[in-house]
């Protein structure tokens, strides 16, 4: 199925002051949309047009870099994009998501702590992620555009650490972003409802 640009599942400017109306139209009106179209024409080469975006990611990766790259840029933006919503972050998570996270992370205090290193200690572009494997959660980075899809497990939460990110809101500031996106951006419903999925 050929990849869509999703809509922002909230207005440009929702997210301020810790995600600008700026940043939002550069990332998603032009970069994800570069995803977008660049997949669609290498699948479509590659044979792999009618297959998922997931199916895409997995079958590319090791195979076709250029694919691969798109494909999973275009897959990591689909869920950033709902990770994030105005008036999110913090420490209320839902029940069962607290209970995964106390039991499998440390608790939130250190989850907040070991996903901001993460993100802060990706060298270059890349993301942070917390991702479902072998039935557990685990707090994972990855370079450029690879997720934990190609590394057998299923991401439920990512944030992503590229420069056109966070450069015009937070300049060379990358902890200060990663701490704003935990404290204040995550959408902890759209998290849990990633870990449903993942652990049904």
């Amino acid at each position: 199925m050929a990849f869509t640009l999703p809509e922002l599942p909230y207005a440009y400017d929702a997210l301020g002051p810790y995600m600008s109306k700026e940043t939002l139209e550069f990332h998603h009106d032009k970069h994800h949309n570069a995803y977008v179209t660049k997949g669609n024409e290498l699948a479509e080469k590659a044979g792999m047009a009618d297959l998922s975006v997931e199916e895409v990611v997995k079958k590319s990766y090791g195979t076709d870099q250029a694919l691969f790259n798109n494909a999973a840029q275009h897959y990591n933006h689909i869920h950033f994009w709902k990770w994030m919503t105005p008036n999110g972050g913090g420490k209320s998570l839902p029940e069962k998501l607290q209970k995964a996270f106390d039991a499998d992370l440390g608790g939130y205090d250190k989850f907040k702590a070991d996903f901001e290193a993460a993100g802060a200690g990706q060298f270059g572009s890349g993301w942070a992620w917390v991702a479902v494997k072998s039935g557990k959660l685990e707090i994972i980075k990855t370079p450029n555009g690879e997720n934990p899809l190609v590394h057998g497990g299923v991401p439920i939460l990512g944030v992503d650490v590229w420069e056109h990110s966070y450069y015009i809101d937070y300049r060379n500031a990358r902890p200060k972003y990663l701490s704003a996106f935990v404290d204040s951006l995550v959408n902890w419903d759209y998290v849990l409802e990633c870990y449903e999925k993942a652990t049904a």
